[in-house]
C-alpha cells in the first residue's frame, strides 16, 4: 500500500471513528457557530442599549453644596442632568457603585464668582468603574460649556471679544476610516474567537486519535502493520484539520448571517465573501500548526486524560498577544507577522478595520505559518517513530 493510499485509509477510518460519536461530533462543529451568534447579538445589543441608556436619560447628579451655585444646577437642568441632595456617604456610595458620579461645589464659590476669581467644582466619580464613563464625560461637557459660556459674557460685559481668549482654536481630524471605527467594539475578543476556533478545531480528534486508542489499545495494531509511520501520522492530522475546517467554515458562516441579522453596531462590519475568505486564509495555516501541536503531545501522553490536561495552557496561548498589545499597544511592523499568534491576531485585526495587506506581509506570514506547521508535522512523525509509542503500559 503507498503513502497516499495510507493516508486515505487513516483519514476514512478517523472521520468514521468521530461520526460514530454524535455528541462530541455535534459539540465540535456546532459550539462555535452557537457561541458566536450569542456573542455578537448579545455583546453588541448589550453595549448600545447601555450606552443609549446613559446619554438619553436625565441624569441625577447628587451635589454637594448645590445652594452656592443656583445658575449652574439650573444650568446643568438644561443638559439633561438634575441636581439631588447626596447621600449621607457620598464617598462610600461611589466605591460600591450605588452612584455613578457627584459633583461638589465649593463653600468659597459665590465668593471666587463674584471676584471673577477660578469658583472650584471637582466631579466625584470612580474613574476605574466602566459604568462612570458615559456619565463622567456628560457631567464634564456640560461644565466645559458653562464654563465657556459664562467666560464669554464677561468678556463681552467688559467689552472685549471672547476670540482674544481662545489665541488657538484646537481641533482633531480623526483619519480612522468608518470601517476601523466600526470595527473597534469587536476588535478585542473576535480575534482570539477565531484564533481559538481554528487552532483547537480539530483537538476532539486528535485526541481520540492518538492518546484514545493508546488508551484503548487499538494502536498497536496500527503501528505494527507495514504501513509507513509518516502516512499513518499524515491520515491522522488530514483527518483533524478537515474537521477543523468544518468547524471553521460554520463558525464564519455564523459569524456572517449574526452580523447580518444585528440591529446594532455588529450589523455594519464588513462580512462580505472576501472578508470571510481573507479570514480563512489568515485562519487555516493555525489550524494546521495547533492540529500538529496537539498529535505531537497526544503521542507523548500515556492516556487520554493526560492528553486533555494539555487543553489548558493550549487555550491560554491565543491570549498572550492580545493581552501584551492591551497592556503595551505597538505600531504594526512586519516582523510581527512571523510570530505565531500576534501574526494572526494582527492580521484578523487588519481584516476586521478592513485595511490592506501587502503581498510581503501575506508572503512573510504563509511562509513562516507552514514553515511552523511543517516542522510540528515532522516532530509528529519522529514521535510516532519511537517504538515505545506502540508499547501499551
Amino acid at each position: 500500500m503507498n503513502a497516499l493510499a495510507t493516508i486515505w485509509t487513516v483519514l476514512v477510518k478517523e472521520l468514521r471513528d468521530i461520526a460514530r460519536d454524535r455528541r462530541t461530533l455535534a459539540l465540535t462543529l456546532l459550539l462555535g457557530p452557537l457561541l458566536f451568534p450569542a456573542l455578537i447579538l448579545g455583546m453588541g445589543s448589550l453595549v448600545e442599549k447601555r450606552a443609549k441608556t446613559q446619554i438619553d436619560k436625565t441624569l441625577e447628579v447628587p451635589v454637594i453644596g448645590m445652594e452656592h451655585a443656583p445658575n449652574l444646577v439650573a444650568f446643568l437642568a438644561t443638559h439633561g442632568i438634575k441636581a439631588v441632595p447626596p447621600p449621607q456617604d457620598l464617598e462610600g456610595d461611589i466605591r460600591e457603585q450605588k452612584v455613578d458620579v457627584a459633583l461638589r461645589i465649593s463653600d468659597r464659590f459665590a465668593e471666587d464668582w463674584r471676584a471673577g476669581r477660578p469658583a472650584l467644582v471637582e466631579i466625584m466619580l470612580d474613574s476605574t468603574r466602566r459604568d462612570a464613563e458615559i456619565p463622567g464625560r456628560r457631567l464634564r461637557g456640560a461644565l466645559a460649556a458653562y464654563s465657556g459660556q459664562v467666560g464669554a459674557l464677561r468678556l463681552l460685559a467688559r467689552g472685549i471679544d471672547p476670540a482674544v481668549a481662545q489665541p488657538v482654536s484646537s481641533g482633531t481630524l480623526d483619519l480612522a476610516t468608518p470601517e476601523a471605527k466600526r470595527g473597534m467594539l469587536m476588535s478585542v475578543m473576535l480575534p482570539y474567537f477565531l484564533i481559538i476556533t481554528a487552532f483547537l478545531g480539530g483537538a476532539a480528534l486528535v485526541l481520540d486519535a492518538t492518546a484514545g486508542e493508546r488508551e484503548r489499545q487499538t494502536l498497536e495494531p496500527l503501528l505494527a502493520t507495514p504501513a509507513a509511520r509518516g502516512a499513518i501520522v499524515s491520515g491522522k492530522i488530514l483527518a483533524a484539520c478537515l474537521l477543523g475546517v468544518a468547524s471553521l467554515l460554520l463558525t464564519l458562516l455564523a459569524f456572517k448571517l449574526s452580523a447580518q441579522a444585528s440591529a446594532g453596531i455588529a450589523r455594519q462590519l464588513d462580512v462580505s465573501m472576501l472578508a470571510i475568505g481573507r479570514f480563512l486564509l489568515v485562519l487555516l495555516p493555525m489550524l494546521l500548526i495547533g492540529t500538529s501541536l496537539l498529535t505531537f503531545l497526544a503521542a507523548a501522553a500515556k492516556s487520554l486524560k493526560e492528553a486533555q490536561s494539555h487543553m489548558t495552557w493550549l487555550m491560554l496561548l491565543p491570549m498572550v498577544p492580545t493581552i501584551m498589545l492591551m497592556a503595551n499597544p505597538v505600531k504594526t511592523q512586519l516582523w510581527q507577522f512571523a510570530v505565531p499568534f500576534l501574526a494572526q491576531n494582527q492580521l484578523l485585526l487588519k481584516v476586521i478595520r478592513a485595511e490592506p495587506i501587502s503581498a510581503q506581509v501575506w508572503a512573510l506570514y504563509l511562509a513562516c505559518s507552514l514553515g511552523l506547521a511543517l516542522l510540528l508535522w515532522l516532530a509528529a512523525v519522529m514521535r510516532y517513530r519511537q517504538e515505545k509509542l506502540a508499547i501499551s503500559t
